[in-house]
């Protein structure tokens, strides 16, 4: 028997059988054993999610033996993965091939059926999130059956399951509509959050890749500008002491001994966000597309992010602000703005809508629950979907409010987990039976 334990240490699980099917055909052979004894199921990705979404009950399904680029077609772009490929690996094994992810998160710890199963996203307003680059996948049912879903082949399925949190079956493949390796320009630079507020329409169509960080209890915005560059223009990466002092050294290692301090001092934290914004420095550099994307991130934190209507995330970061400075707390983590473009999948957070995601923090020695539970007041109001894989209180009724497909997403997993071999309490909670 095994003990799991998601990164951030919100969730974990004890006395659990352990499966590592290092083929398709094992995998679906131990799905079907599994379910007909009764036994409940979840397959574990990286256990990058805060909620409960992959806590295993019984059986827990590691995929670490279908972690590899299955095939790759230069031409099409189409590329088939097993669906354990970690998001790193992921990264180099396509760059080997020439070719890239058109859009990726801030980080890369991630599986790739993970990533998409809670929709992990990038930023971009003309591109959506992870899931929306998939075209088709292998999906093993509770009854040890492979679907192979694309928009052709079993479309309602395929809607259902690029975000499906774990609740229809397990994912064996996917495979992925890449685009030929890309280099990114990246420009790093401290703003006035006014001006950041009030341009922000500008700043997220302006550029390929936009979004910002902003410190409570400042006035300034540590803005990201990526964008493609021009033909011809070469690499012209961070140099080692500057990656070092910056992604390292700032955002890692002090990053951790001053939230420590926010623990020890909460009545420090306004003038400690102010040294750190004002640490803040412009940099610009030239780099391959997921070495731009993607940063290391080691402090240990709570996170809740909501996607809102993109037209409302200034009337909502205003309002939080209203509450941080009205309650006193003390928020020594920033604050992340992103956008995406709408997309046709069922359960995406950006389904139907152009979207903006606001995500906020708390380092994982402070108190959250009266940061987090203002913040999902105030998105409420504006028909805010909370991340699958970050923290909040929603249930299904609050949910299918908020999709308008939910009901047909519960419909698909009627016929194919009747049974519910593929439920745990996060499943219960959002989906409600």
């Amino acid at each position: 028997m095994s003990t799991w334990r998601n990164w951030s240490g919100t969730e974990s699980a004890t006395g659990i059988e352990a499966l590592r099917p290092r083929s398709a055909d094992e995998l679906a052979a131990a799905v079907k054993t599994a379910a007909e004894q009764g036994k409940k199921l979840k397959a574990v990705g990286s256990g990058h999610s805060f909620t409960g979404c992959s806590v295993p009950q019984q059986v827990m399904i590691q995929l670490d033996g279908l972690s590899s680029i299955l095939h790759a077609d230069q031409e099409s772009g189409r590329v088939t993965v097993g669906a354990g490929t970690g998001l790193r690996k992921l990264n180099a094994g396509l760059a080997a091939f020439d070719l890239a992810m058109a859009n990726l998160g801030d980080i890369d710890k991630q599986t790739i059926s993970g990533a998409i199963s809670t929709g992990t996203h990038g930023t971009g307003a003309r591109l959506g999130g992870l899931a929306t680059q998939v075209v088709a996948l292998d999906l093993v049912t509770a009854d040890g059956s492979v679907l192979h879903c694309s928009a052709e082949e079993n479309p309602d399925v395929f809607a259902a399951a690029r975000v499906s949190v774990g609740a229809l079956g397990v994912i064996s493949s996917l495979t992925l509509q890449c685009v030929p390796a890309f280099l990114l320009r990246a420009q790093d630079m401290p703003l006035p959050l006014g001006e950041v507020l009030d341009g922000f329409d500008e700043f997220a169509d302006g550029n390929d890749h936009f979004e910002f960080y902003w410190f409570p209890h400042t006035d300034v915005a540590l803005t990201k500008r990526n964008n493609r560059v021009a033909a011809g223009v070469g690499a012209s990466p961070v140099g080692r002491l500057r990656g070092w002092i910056d992604d390292e050294l700032l955002s890692n290692k002090v990053f951790e001994l001053t939230n420590r301090l926010a623990v020890r001092e909460p009545g420090l934290v306004p003038r400690i966000n102010q040294l750190a914004s004002r640490a803040l420095s412009a940099r610009q550099y030239v780099d391959a597309s997921y070495k731009v994307f993607c940063s290391e991130r080691n402090v240990v934190f709570r996170e809740s992010e909501y996607a809102v209507p993109r037209e409302h995330v200034v009337d909502v970061l205003r309002r939080l602000r209203e509450w941080i400075d009205v309650s006193g707390s003390r928020i020594p983590f920033p604050i992340e703005v992103r956008v995406a473009a709408p997309d046709d999948i069922w359960l995406s957070t950006a389904s139907g809508r152009a979207t903006a995601y606001i995500a906020i923090h708390q380092y994982h020695r402070l108190p959250h629950d009266p940061y987090f539970r203002a913040f999902e007041n105030i998105v409420a109001d504006y028909d805010g979907r909370p991340h699958w894989g970050k923290l909040h209180t929603l249930t299904a009724d609050d949910l299918r409010r908020r999709y308008p497909h939910f009901d047909d997403f519960l419909a698909v997993r009627d016929r194919l987990d009747p049974q519910r071999a593929f439920e745990n309490a996060y499943t219960r909670q959002v989906f409600g039976r």
